[in-house]
């Protein structure tokens, strides 16, 4: 019965699709076509108003009109929206349907306000991706989906408009042939405890013929699997019985929002594939096609553990994407790299050199250098103007006239004690080369400066006692070398020492975490460890 309104759906996809790779013949005019509408629009705005959007006429008068910024830039217009007063961003009589919430770098919550145009950019560019890898994993097509997400509404707006993560209006609002393929009812969001919400979304999935799960972040596909594992005999117990008790914090009223069928056939089966492989494992239960995650920057540590639960399962990176839009698409499994999203948004780029310049040069789209690093700069339906992402990426290619970049990090994430600038992808990258040498399993662990007579990077990390720390310190300080000249030169000129571990208790980053999400007011899925800090310990 789903086949003819998926047959439908695919259509009408699928013109998004040609219409998407159309557009990357003419980026530079498809641009110019956008930023027009998007001034014309807003021009009535106080924002718009404020910087004198009637009289620009060129990306030139553009330029010396809005200075690139910030969230802390637009933060007095999002308050007087936060408050209603909508037109100090947005068109007249534009609504906003939730505001996407998430942590800023100065620890008080951004607030991006959706709208209905800006809601509608986000879904066009999650059809495209979704249209590329079904057509790539045909074997996905009309089966179940493990959504990973977070409720729309945490808070409120002064104004009532809800405050949360914009994943959580996407899956509300979804077509309803795609929402009935979904294993997790909109109730699984809302459970707090991280505990208990992994044991219920794994409690529900578990029994569907899941095609493909997509989250932001990796860990949390790792943790629902883990969450399994150790709660295994109660799992299957539920899944016997027809139940769900999960651990930790689970009220009444949550638990009858939920609804099982006993499945005894089901429960032998996680019993049998326990027995022979040791532990619990998603083969057991699922014949999953992909899976569905960041996978740059710093993020690609977890691919290792992904391959020991899963095997070789693709894994399609989901794109650039934030509370501030989607600004790439990628196009195939296995590469951070995606296409630039031009038709959602007006984009600029920030040679890297350039970073830490007050109001920094830009280029545009079409005019990027592959190979090189920038910083992302975004204007689009939001009301978000000039607005630098703070994200470093670096273009591997070209489609079209259009670039193909992949994230590397946080632009900040750079750490200097002697002039050595070392960034937080290179880290990533000097333990992931590292840990594979030495045959070990390194998922977190915190690199920061101190000063001393000659000063050193000291390591942070859990080790077992099997794998000596000075070892794969060692490894790593030797590929730091290898991938910093500037490194490399401190090193053997001796104006800085040797990487020194220094080893924790097992879980001791992961409560460090708990206790920053918890005081920043985010949630995990949207959390990145801090791999890199740059402040100097004496």
């Amino acid at each position: 019965m789903l086949r003819p309104a998926a047959r439908l759906a695919g259509i009408h996809a699928a013109g998004q699709f040609r219409a998407f790779l159309r557009a990357h013949q003419r980026t530079a005019e498809v641009q110019d076509r956008l930023l027009s509408e998007l001034l014309r629009h807003h021009a009535d705005t106080a924002f718009g108003e404020d910087h004198g959007f009637a009289a620009v006429r060129s990306y030139k008068d553009f330029v010396a009109a809005v200075p690139v910024g910030d969230y802390e830039t637009h933060r007095p217009y999002v308050n007087r929206v936060l408050h209603g007063e909508t037109a100090a961003m947005l068109p007249p009589g534009e609504k906003v349907l939730m505001f996407s919430r998430t942590s800023g770098t100065t620890g008080e919550p951004k607030h991006i306000p959706v709208t209905s145009r800006f809601l509608s950019e986000m879904r066009r560019g999650w059809n495209i991706w979704g249209l590329a890898a079904l057509n790539d994993h045909k074997d996905a097509w009309l089966r179940a989906i493990l959504q990973i997400s977070s409720p729309m509404r945490e808070i409120d707006s002064p104004s009532g408009r809800p405050c949360g993560a914009i994943s959580g209006l996407l899956a509300a609002t979804q077509k309803s042939i795609v929402r009935r393929m979904y294993v997790l009812p909109p109730a699984a969001a809302e459970i707090a405890d991280p505990q208990a919400k992994n044991y219920v979304t794994l409690r529900c999935a578990v029994a569907r013929d899941v095609a493909f799960i997509t989250t932001a972040n990796p860990s949390s596909t790792i943790k629902l699997i883990e969450t399994g594992q150790a709660h295994a005999e109660r799992l299957i117990r539920d899944v016997a019985d027809g139940t769900v008790n999960p651990p930790g914090e689970f009220s009444p009223k949550a638990a009858a929002a939920f609804h099982f069928k006993r499945q005894p056939a089901l429960a032998r089966r996680l019993e049998e594939g326990i027995r022979r492989d040791g532990r619990l494992l998603p083969r057991h239960f699922w014949r999953l096609s992909y899976l569905a995650n960041w996978t740059g920057g710093t993020l690609r540590l977890y691919l290792r553990r992904l391959g020991e639960l899963f095997g070789p399962l693709p894994v399609r990176d989901i794109g650039l994407l934030a509370s501030e839009g989607r600004f790439s698409v990628p196009l195939g499994d296995g590469t951070a790299a995606g296409v630039a999203e031009i038709t959602g948004n007006f984009l600029e780029f920030i040679p890297a050199e350039h970073a830490e310049q007050a109001n920094p040069p830009t280029v545009r789209a079409h005019e990027v250098q592959v190979g090189r690093e920038y910083s992302l700069v975004i204007t689009n339906w939001a009301g978000l103007w000039r607005y630098n992402m703070d994200d470093r990426v670096r273009v591997t290619g070209r489609l079209g006239q259009s670039p193909v970049f992949e994230f590397l990090s946080r632009g900040a994430h750079t750490a200097s004690i002697t002039g050595e600038k070392i960034t937080e992808y290179q880290v990533v990258e000097a333990m992931r080369r590292a840990a594979a040498a030495a045959s070990a399993q390194v998922e977190r662990f915190v690199l920061q400066g101190r000063f001393a007579s000659t000063p050193f990077y000291e390591l942070r990390i859990e080790l077992p006692a099997t794998l000596p720390a000075e070892k794969l310190t060692r490894l790593m300080d030797e590929e730091l070398a290898g991938l910093n000249v500037e490194y490399r030169s401190k090193r053997a000129g001796g104006r800085l020492g040797p990487i020194r571990p220094v080893i924790l208790a097992a879980g001791t980053l992961e409560q460090a975490e708990r206790r920053e999400i918890a005081l920043r007011g985010g949630r995990g899925e949207q959390y990145k460890h801090k791999y890199l800090l740059t402040d100097v310990l004496e």
